[in-house]
């Protein structure tokens, strides 16, 4: 077996760069006996490839060859059938299951076993081997035993060193023993001989070498000689060397003390340099300057320079109290006094200024006050004047007083104020308190001064309507309590509530009130309205809105940027919701802190609390006076509500404009629920026709004010859905007083005022109501048929009830040809019929009919000659409709109508233009 294994080796695996491991001999299980070698080998070069190689002899028999190789880690299982007795069967799993027999079971185990090791050593996934005794893997030696010497060795280990002890004969070792054994003829026929040979050469060649060795003592004496010499120089050199490392080590520890003191005063440097950044941080931190001093304790807050000084000396101060100490800085007794010098510096000038400010407040506040009370005592010391015309002279001109002087005087002092805010939280709150305590006593009297004048001219636009208005006059009593009842709880207008009641009294002599409605309006012609009124109050209301607008944005605008508000960090304030007052709240109630933009809305409804209440009064008026006003005021106020949204949709004045808003939309649905109402209510004369109904005219004047009102108004949906609810009480009303009429027919009352809900509708050209147009049109036309068709009945009345029984006949089943067989309807009772019916009879019923027709109908909506014409087209149809009847039921009687289409056109021709 070794032998083959040489010769694998050789002519097999080592061309290949492989080397044999183990080799068993055996043949497939079951078939013919076919012997083959099953070989493991490894790869010389790295990486290492294990692999399972079959080799079988030529069939010439004279060498191996290579017939397949499996990779050992595709080797999936290996079964050695039976761990207890010997056998020498075993399975190989690959791709497919390989069945061997070997030649012997001690090769078989010694190849599973070379296996193993190769498997635990190359491959990560482990080959499983069932049915393969735990002693054999374990206890490899004992196996080795019967395997030959050259296997043994091949694979006895289990690292890469025991597979390594063959060592194969190089090519020039090779060429040595060949040339050796060729010296000796003998070296392969008689080896032992050959072996004595080489034994008895190799003792020749001992001794020449010990002799050679004793021929050279010599030598070796001399070499020992100079080694005895090289130590005793290596000894002399060792001892200098210490000698120098003596001196080494004193110059050490001289170098140790001057690299100690060198660090020592490396410490002590960086020390001084850290205890003068620090004292370098403190005085440009912690100190302030004396000027900055004397400005906080004794500077001018009343010129500009002192106010600067004092800004610049406050902004100082706060650097310095909000500078952030490092650890231990505030146990330094330096840095306590300068804390406790800047806490005095900032409680006296927070005094300081907060007196300051309240005395500007009151002196500013006064003046105005002053200012104004003097412009009224020169208009009342006029000769003449009561105190009616007094403040219509001051205010004759409807204008609030500006407040710019005084807020540019203030806003001076926004800085300062900012400084007390950040540091001195109760004083700024309680400046804020007073300048709104003050600017609100201020405000109510300008703006109830201003409201007051503007009710008495508003209250001068009724003028005496000359019977436009349906409402009777009222009572000089009645009318001042209505003008006191728009003016507070009392009913009595501030200042000059008398000249007012005066002014409202001694105008309800003359005038009437103007509380409108579609039916008054119905009652004159566009020429007769006052619309001079209605402007004046619409430039008075527009004004007004003009006027408190600015007011307001400005006195915000001044309120953000004097008490700096425009952020919103919280602040610990609450709000009294009964009057908006602003107070400090506790601290335990901070954490419902409100914002600044809310503290801007608390101040500005505190200030103008007012405001609202004048308008809504101001509003409730103007309605008293004229219920069309809330047409100009809803318009006018949702401009400003829009706009004011615009600029701050958060703002005090789009809030409040919103509001009233409510209350304007509110009068303008109660002025229309109004007029439907009155329209509910209208009452018709029995004894005269009806003709264009009041609210019908009405309405198209309402229509036509509404539409020049309403142009490009942002509201416009809000008219338009009254629009619909009008037209629909218009169209219901309309039919209930055609119901109820008994003077003019039912139909001309649809008629008529459905015609002029047309034309109306049709000018206008309203898009909201373009259905109700088109069922205008659709009743007039209706109605105009249902009365042309009833009126015509009446000239050939008996004629029209003949022909509707020849219709009846026929419509019962009789034919046409036999209704002359009728008794009631023969040729006899046709010609009696037809001569009583003469062109001139039929001429002077038809004259009769216009008579009655322009009895009916009105004058105003000229609709005479449109029915007459619609008469004639309706007597011609009705005269072809006989003609056909007579042709077809009295064929070839020669029966004929006394009267032509021609004569009939002559008559309708003749009767319309003798009228």
């Amino acid at each position: 077996m070794t032998a083959i294994k040489h010769a694998l080796q050789r002519d097999i695996f080592t061309p290949n760069d492989e080397r044999l491991l183990s080799i068993v001999n055996v043949c497939k299980a079951g078939k013919k006996k076919k012997n083959c070698f099953l070989c493991a080998t490894v790869t010389t070069e790295r990486p290492v490839q294990v692999k399972v190689v079959k080799v079988k002899k030529s069939d010439k028999g004279d060498f191996y060859k290579r017939q397949m190789a499996w990779e050992l880690r595709d080797l999936t299982e290996v079964d050695a059938k039976d761990a207890n007795k010997e056998n020498p069967e075993f399975d190989l799993h690959f791709e497919k299951v390989y069945r061997w027999v070997a030649s012997s079971t001690a090769e078989k185990n010694s190849f599973i076993s070379c296996i193993w090791k190769l498997n635990q050593r190359y491959l990560r996934k482990k080959v499983e081997f069932v049915n393969v005794s735990p002693q054999l893997l374990e206890e490899l030696p004992k196996a080795e035993e019967s395997v030959p010497s050259g296997e043994s060795q091949s694979v006895a280990g289990g690292d890469e060193d025991a597979l390594d002890d063959y060592q194969e004969l190089n090519a020039r070792e090779e060429l040595d023993i060949e040339s050796m054994m060729e010296v000796c003829e003998y070296a392969i026929s008689n080896a032992e001989a050959f072996a004595e040979k080489l034994s008895r050469e190799l003792q020749v060649l001992d001794g020449a070498n010990i002799q050679s060795i004793m021929a050279s003592e010599k030598q070796v004496n001399i070499l020992m000689q100079l080694l005895d010499r090289a130590l005793g120089e290596v000894d002399n050199i060792e001892g200098k060397l210490l000698s120098y490392e003596e001196m080494l080590q004193s110059v050490k520890e001289q170098m140790d003390q001057i690299s100690q003191s060198n660090r020592l005063i490396q410490i002590s440097n960086t020390n001084n340099g850290k205890l003068l950044d620090e004292i370098q941080f403190l005085v440009n931190y912690m100190d302030l300057s004396k000027g900055h001093i004397k400005a906080l304790q004794e500077g001018d807050l009343s010129s500009p320079k002192g106010i600067e000084a004092c800004i610049n000396a406050s902004e100082a101060l706060s650097q310095c109290m909000n500078v952030t100490l490092k650890p231990g800085h505030e146990k330094l007794m330096a840095v306590k006094q300068q804390q406790h010098l800047f806490s005095e510096l900032r409680d006296t000038f927070a005094r300081r200024l907060t007196n300051h400010l309240n005395n500007v407040f009151v002196h500013q506040v006064t003046l105005l006050h002053m200012f104004q009370v003097k412009n009224t005592s020169s208009c009342l010391s006029l000769p003449g004047h009561d105190q009616s015309s007094t403040l219509s002279q001051h205010t004759a001109e409807l204008t609030l007083p500006k407040h710019s002087p005084l807020h540019r005087d203030l806003l001076r002092y926004a800085k300062l104020m900012e400084w007390l805010k950040n540091t001195q939280r109760e004083k700024y709150e309680g400046l804020s308190r007073t300048y709104v305590d003050y600017m609100t006593r201020l405000y109510e009297r300008e703006i109830k001064d201003f409201f007051e004048v503007a009710k008495i001219k508003m209250a001068g636009t009724s003028k005496d309507g000359k019977g436009k208005f349906a409402t009777l006059p009222r009572k000089e009593s009645a009318l001042k309590q209505e003008t006191e009842s728009l003016h507070g709880s009392s009913g009595k207008l501030t200042g000059s509530t008398s000249s007012l009641n005066k002014l409202a009294v001694s105008s309800s002599n003359s005038r009437r009130s103007q509380s409108s409605s579609l039916l008054d309006m119905g009652n004159m012609s566009a020429s007769d309205l006052d619309v001079a009124d209605r402007t004046r109050f619409d430039k008075i209301f527009e004004q007004v809105l003009s006027e408190l607008e600015p007011l307001c944005l400005a006195e915000q605008d001044f309120i953000s940027k004097f008490f700096k508000l425009q952020q919103n960090p919280t602040l610990a304030e609450n709000v009294d919701d009964s009057d908006g007052t602003v107070h400090s709240r506790p601290p335990s109630e901070h954490r419902h802190s409100i914002s600044e933009k809310d503290m801007v809305r608390m101040m500005m409804n505190k200030i103008f609390q007012s405001i609202e209440t004048e308008l809504n009064s101001l509003i409730a008026l103007g309605d008293k006076i004229d219920s069309f006003n809330s047409l100009y005021m809803l318009v006018k106020m949702s401009h400003h509500v829009w706009t004011a949204e615009n600029v701050d949709p958060a703002s005090y004045l789009s809030t409040t404009l919103g509001n009233v808003l409510v209350t304007v939309k509110r009068n303008f649905d109660k002025c229309i629920s109004g007029q439907i109402r009155q329209m509910e209510e209208v009452k018709i004369s029995k004894k005269s026709k009806v003709g264009i109904l009041p609210f019908v005219t009405g309405f198209e004047e309402f229509a036509k004010l509404a539409e020049a009102i309403f142009r490009n108004a942002e509201r416009r949906g809000d008219l338009d859905k009254a629009y619909i609810k009008l037209i629909r009480a218009v169209f219901n009303n309309v039919e209930k007083v055609a119901n109820e009429s008994q003077k003019t027919p039912r139909d001309v009352v649809m008629m008529e005022n459905f015609h002029h809900i047309f034309s109306t509708l049709s000018s206008l050209k309203i898009s909201c109501l373009e259905a109700e147009r088109k069922e205008a049109k659709q009743k007039y036309t209706e109605h105009l048929q249902s009365y042309v068709i009833n009126s015509l009945g009446q000239p050939l009345e008996k004629l029209n009830h003949f022909f509707e029984g020849v219709e009846a006949r026929v419509a019962q089943g009789v034919h046409e040809e036999e209704v002359s067989y009728q008794l009631a309807f023969n040729k006899q009772e046709l010609r009696k019929v037809i001569k009583e019916y003469p062109g001139k009879e039929v001429k002077k019923g038809l004259d009769n009919l216009y008579k009655k027709v322009d009895k009916h109908l009105c004058e105003e909506e000229n609709l005479l000659q449109v029915v007459w014409h619609s008469m004639q087209d309706e007597f011609i149809r009705q005269y072809k409709h006989f003609e056909g009847l007579i042709n077809r039921c009295y064929p070839g009687s020669g029966i004929t109508m006394e009267f032509t289409i021609k004569d009939m056109l002559e008559y309708f021709s003749s009767i319309a233009q003798s009228h």
